[in-house]
């Protein structure tokens, strides 16, 4: 499974294409598919990236759904139906669509944030703030994460 951590911030070049963090190319290199999927976040103004693997467990996971539930039309217009798979060219780069970019606010950098078994894909000052606002929710909620032993 790939994992996607720490934070990394690269700019577009002239012709708007931007190198996906090596360690997250490292951590692809296993799947089928040679690059990331894209779409724009339903929670924040920034864009969502999976592999093309973690995409069809997402997709398993709203097979779940019942079939005429009003959240299922939503969700897969903005899962499924606003996805872009973009390979990676020889150099690791890929080229955001300008929709996606419009909707982060994204100009000539990004920040390309781990989360895990995803990541995302934030314009730098909007990043800064929404960690500094997680930090300052973390340290009130204090979360007590349980660790299940092997």
């Amino acid at each position: 499974m790939s994992l996607f951590l720490s934070s990394y911030e690269n700019r577009l070049d002239t012709k708007g294409r931007i190198s996906v963090p090596a360690s997250f190319r490292a951590s692809i290199s296993g799947d089928k598919f040679a690059g990331v999927v894209l779409y724009r976040s339903f929670t924040n103004n920034c864009i969502e990236g999976v592999t093309m693997a973690r995409l069809e467990q997402l997709a398993g996971a709203v097979d779940k759904m019942g079939v005429y539930d009003s959240e299922l039309d939503d969700l897969s217009a903005m899962l499924f139906a606003d996805a872009r798979p973009l390979a990676f060219d020889v150099a690791g780069r890929i080229v955001i669509p300008a929709d996606m970019l419009r909707h982060a606010g994204i100009g000539d950098s990004a920040v390309f944030v781990g989360r895990g078994n995803s990541f995302q894909i934030w314009e730098p000052s909007a990043f800064r703030a929404a960690q500094e606002r997680s930090l300052r929710n973390l340290r009130t909620a204090r979360p007590n994460i349980k660790i299940s032993q092997a």
